[in-house]
């Protein structure tokens, strides 16, 4: 089954058709840079240009850095603040005449790992991170995800991990990886403090093999940790996976 996959990212919006029994790209993503500003409406017509990108029909599946219930949006930590309260589903439908499935980004990657990914031999309480413009974050417990969690807003130093420990913040203090490593083994520390884990999984760019090597090998954690293997991949390739009930209930009415 092909399903459209779209990522909605602080620098980019990238889609691509996944084989969603595979969860293998069947095209190289089509990426377009994120609008300034990036308010629901501009992003919108981003998704749309996307979606007529590829020959893909039916429900697509799509991600916005935001914790998103019942396709409203609630947060706007990294994304514009007209975001906040937005019905996106019902938009993006609006803009493109499909059905979507949205939802958060990190949320998208975990189910991409733990389905395809370096997390799907992992069992127990899974704890995904994506390492990026901030920390996100994403709760997996015998393999159901505990949807939205924020554990990159924890405090650290006076400051929210995002700010503190993430691959912006590594770049903005000009720190090298090993240097980095330091910030993101407190981190990992005051998650492991606050609950019990049994994997930890790096996604995000800060998964790529040239970078990990430079700085997994430094960390030490209680659970068991590993990179994730599917790369900057793995929101798309969640999305679609994500929208699948989609394409199913609606083969269903057509019997």
């Amino acid at each position: 089954m092909t399903i459209l996959g779209i990522d909605i990212g602080g620098s980019g919006i990238k889609g691509a058709p996944v084989d969603v029994d595979s969860g293998r790209m069947l095209s190289e993503r089509y990426r377009i840079p994120t609008p300034e500003p990036a308010t629901p409406d501009a992003v919108a017509d981003i998704v749309a240009k996307i979606v007529d990108e590829f020959d893909c029909v039916g429900p697509f599946g799509c991600t916005v850095p935001a914790r998103v219930e019942n396709g409203v949006v609630y947060t706007a930590v990294n994304i514009h603040e007209e975001w906040i309260n937005c019905k996106i589903d019902d938009l993006l439908f609006k803009r493109t005449g499909r059905l979507v499935e949205v939802l958060n980004d990190a949320d998208a990657a975990g189910i991409a790992s733990l389905k395809f990914g370096a997390g799907a031999n992992c069992e127990g309480v899974v704890l995904f991170l994506t390492i990026g413009t901030g920390i996100g974050s994403a709760l997996f417990v015998n393999g159901v995800l505990v949807p939205n969690t924020e554990l990159g807003h924890l405090s650290l130093h006076g400051e929210i991990a995002d700010d503190y420990a993430s691959a912006r913040a590594r770049m903005e203090n000009d720190l090298t990886w090993p240097e980095w490593s330091v910030r993101f083994q407190e981190y990992l520390e005051r998650v492991e403090f606050l609950m019990t884990l049994d994997w930890i999984i790096i996604g995000g760019g800060a998964s790529h093999p040239e970078k990990t090597e430079q700085y997994l090998h430094l960390l030490k954690t209680r659970a068991g940790l590993r990179a994730e293997t599917l790369g900057n991949e793995a929101g798309i390739i969640g999305a679609a996976f994500n929208a699948k009930h989609l394409v199913v209930e609606r083969e269903l009415r057509t019997l």
